[in-house]
């Protein structure tokens, strides 16, 4: 009942979870807090305190000796669970129905990463449903101070495990990471990826699921100069856009 995933590495703010309990394996990584705290966020949203979820983390980790599961790399790991916090799903199967609602733009999550292309349907015109699992994306904390240490920013945490992202989805397996994703992976760490060589097998299995599934994305979002570098290719332009998790 579980598999991988994945994540695009991306610079971390350095400030910490302040009530993060010592000794806990998993730590809610300041990566992950725009779930949290941005309304406005575009992949899946957590309607719940870092603080309780990195609880209710620990907890089923404790609780299952074995449920990590091997990801992209050796450095990333996955928990899948039941979703306990009511997240919708961050993406729809794309329809020809949904074609012309389309929107694209060249983005960056901060000022350090590389501008990508992204795509997406806003979310108003389609109906959320409720996921039935999360995924829980760890990387290591080596592998976090690496990518901390190259965008020129701290770690004050010692935890082995930073929740660097949390994806809601209907299967308790792996779901593959955008072609796009992979692709600035490989470019290193110095442009936003974590370094990790192209596959191509995988490339193509990610090719073949977002070839018919895109992302949901609110609509209405302010600009955000110092996260975000977009430049909108539909005709009907969205206004400051920010790339999904995926």
């Amino acid at each position: 009942v579980r598999a991988l995933v994945h994540l695009a590495a991306a610079s971390r703010p350095t400030t910490r979870l302040a009530s993060s309990v010592a000794m806990s394996a998993l730590v809610v990584d300041p990566f992950c807090f725009r779930q949290f705290d941005d309304p406005t966020y575009a992949g899946t949203r957590i309607a719940m305190s870092k603080e309780d979820f990195e609880a209710r983390a620990n907890a089923h980790f404790d609780a299952n000796p074995g449920c990590l599961v091997d990801g992209y790399a050796p450095f990333c790991k996955h928990i899948f669970v039941e979703n306990f916090v009511d997240a919708t799903l961050p993406y729809v199967a794309l329809s020809e129905d949904l074609q012309p609602l389309v929107r694209s733009a060249y983005e960056a999550r901060n000022e350090k990463e590389l501008p990508v292309l992204s795509r997406w349907i806003p979310a108003t015109k389609v109906q959320p449903q409720k996921a039935k699992y999360l995924d829980l994306i760890l990387y290591s904390r080596e592998q976090i101070r690496k990518e901390n240490a190259a965008m020129g920013q701290e770690d004050s945490s010692d935890a082995p495990w930073g929740i660097i992202s949390v994806k809601a989805q209907d299967e308790p397996h792996e779901i593959p990471m955008a072609p796009i994703t992979m692709m600035r992976n490989a470019l290193g760490v110095e442009q936003g990826g974590s370094g990790v060589p192209l596959d191509r097998e995988k490339y193509q299995a990610s090719v073949d699921f977002w070839q018919n599934h895109i992302n949901l994305r609110k609509p209405a979002r302010a600009p955000q100069a110092a996260r975000q570098v977009a430049m909108t290719l539909s005709a009907e332009p969205e206004r400051g856009q920010r790339p999904s998790t995926t």
